[in-house]
């Protein structure tokens, strides 16, 4: 019995602890929400109400996502463009980069080519071209049918999210334009790549 009782008291003391901490933390306003589970539209592929667009529209230096690369493999912020935009900012995502002598696509670029596609079903009359790329390495002819099978899986990939066939074209450009004219991995992995240019917009 006696054993108890210092136990119970340690309680007690935790308890009161607790309580008194509880009361010193502001309620948050991010965490509650009565009713059903609300999803915001623009996940969902949905148009954006105005007032939600001040909150949630990126602005239109910033970059999606690329969490799976590396620092050296991460494209370049986009550059301005007179393009516009769509309602999740994504179209401004215009390169599509591959590992060394790879044509398989990160799932890190799906969201944007699935938004490019979105504008293509949208937009009849628009057109685009995939330049496929690959850095220096390698014969010319090999770096050409490695370009050629890049430029391929963007297409595919942008096809398989609705957009038209007949609206979506490929090049292969090998390594005769690379974006940076180094000798090292990060001119390579510039280099490495799939350009989504638009021939005609709406």
């Amino acid at each position: 019995m006696r054993a108890s009782l210092p136990v119970t008291l340690l309680l007690s003391s935790l308890l009161a602890a607790c309580a008194a901490m509880k009361e010193d933390l502001p309620p948050s306003k991010h965490i509650s929400q009565s009713g059903p589970l609300k999803v915001h539209p623009g996940l969902l592929g949905q148009p954006v109400p105005a007032e939600l667009q001040s909150e949630t529209q990126p602005a239109t230096t910033s970059q999606p996502s690329q969490n799976n690369l590396p620092a050296k493999d991460a494209p370049p912020t986009a550059p301005e463009s007179s393009i516009r935009m769509d309602q999740t900012g994504l179209r401004t995502q215009r390169s599509v980069y591959f590992d060394y002598n790879s044509a398989g696509m990160k799932a890190d670029y799906d969201p944007a080519l699935r938004a490019h596609a979105r504008y293509l079903v949208a937009n009849p009359k628009a057109r685009v071209r995939i330049e496929g790329n690959a850095d220096e390495r390698g014969s010319s002819d090999f770096n050409r049918q490695l370009g050629l099978k890049r430029a391929e899986t963007v297409r595919n990939t942008m096809i398989g999210h609705g957009a038209p066939k007949k609206q979506v074209v490929i090049k292969t450009l090998g390594e005769d334009k690379p974006k940076l004219k180094g000798h090292d991995e990060e001119s390579w992995a510039e280099n490495r790549r799939a350009d989504v240019v638009y021939e005609k917009e709406d």
